[in-house]
């Protein structure tokens, strides 16, 4: 009986170091894609291009061309004193909206958007979500509740951006 007790102990040791071991890998750093910091020191954004095609294509108008319109706006206020419109040395950004999906609401349907950014030679392939919490307000006006619900997409994808350049 003695021999039991221990072979037991041993298997749960070993598979306690074993889940330890296959959990470590949790915590390295990524290698592939941009890392976040590698924005080049003292990164000016010149002009924003932002393709919306793809974008059209999967949801149409006008929930496309509220995107688009909103993202310039998001991606100031996210960048701030980053962004140099006019000056010669800034280097273009360039963004390629590819999808958005307004969820149920609540965060279990949360809204998402993702695309790519193209800056300073750099790919990087930004998702970014945002919580809908509906208002009562939201039946009423339904185009407006819409347009900023995708606001605030505009906004998370402009911060996510940023995270990702390290800015």
């Amino acid at each position: 009986m003695p021999t039991g007790v221990l072979t037991r102990r041993a298997a749960l040791l070993s598979f306690g170091a074993f889940a330890a071991a296959g959990l470590s890998g949790c915590n390295t750093t990524p290698t592939a894609g941009v890392q976040p910091g590698t924005a080049p020191p003292g990164l000016r954004i010149g002009a924003v291009n932002i393709d919306d095609a793809p974008l059209v294509a999967y949801v149409g108008n006008p929930t496309a061309s509220w995107a688009q319109q909103a993202l310039p706006g998001a991606l100031a206020q996210a960048f701030g004193a980053r962004m140099a419109p006019g000056d010669p040395g800034a280097v273009p950004l360039n963004i390629t909206l590819n999808t958005l999906y307004l969820g149920g609401g609540g965060p279990a349907d949360p809204d998402r958007i993702a695309g790519v950014a193209t800056v300073g030679g750099h790919t990087i392939s930004v998702r970014a979500v945002s919580t809908y919490i509906a208002n009562p307000t939201d039946q009423a006006l339904p185009e407006q509740a819409l347009q900023g619900r995708v606001q605030a997409l505009a906004v998370a994808f402009a911060y996510r951006l940023k995270r990702k350049l390290g800015a």
